[in-house]
């Protein structure tokens, strides 16, 4: 079994998805998790990978990659972002109805870039993935299978209205919400 296979076995059996695993310049080996939806973790609640999550799995990396003999100086584990990439099938599954920014391997129409709101394009993933997209004034469609696909992420949606300043009845001294200062 290669470092790579392990990763994923480790990974997956302590209950996380391995979005990517790649070894960088100068033994750095980087490892992204991401949480399964409707799993439960030691770590807590939530849909979103944790520093906890990111510990966890670290302390078992380097566990396994000292049993394995892995040559390795430096070890990241980290959730994949904001931008997380799409590659199996269960990725586009998972995330149907998000807005995805997609690379085609050809051109389409002149095109290998699009972005727009992924949708399943029939009953069983092996009819494809639709992206429906703004071009110009009109709503349009772009069909394709997962093997035309160079590259495909989220589009990253970043929410910074749920941080609320200190309101008048709140109690003095209390900061809600605005990280933790007060104002």
């Amino acid at each position: 079994m290669n470092w790579q296979q392990a990763v994923e076995t480790t990974v997956t059996g302590m209950g996380y998805e391995l979005v990517e695993c790649e070894r960088s310049a100068r033994g750095l080996l980087c490892v992204y998790i991401d949480r399964v939806p409707g799993s439960v973790y030691l770590t807590g609640p939530g849909e979103f990978v944790l520093v906890e999550d990111c510990e966890l799995v670290t302390r078992q990396l380097r566990y396994l990659f000292e049993v394995e003999n892995v040559d390795y100086s430096r070890l990241e584990v980290s959730s994949p972002g904001l931008d997380r990439p799409l590659r199996k099938v269960g990725d586009f599954l998972r995330f149907l109805g998000s807005d995805v920014d997609v690379t085609l391997k050809a051109p389409f129409q002149g095109r290998k870039n699009y972005r727009g709101l992924l949708r399943q394009a029939g009953d069983t993933p092996e009819q494809g993935f639709e992206l429906v997209f703004q071009d110009g004034k009109e709503d349009k469609v772009l069909g394709f299978a997962l093997d035309e696909v160079r590259e495909a992420r989220l589009v990253p949606v970043v929410d910074f209205k749920g941080r609320m300043r200190q309101t008048a009845d709140a109690p003095q001294g209390a900061a809600q919400e605005t990280g933790g200062h007060e104002e």
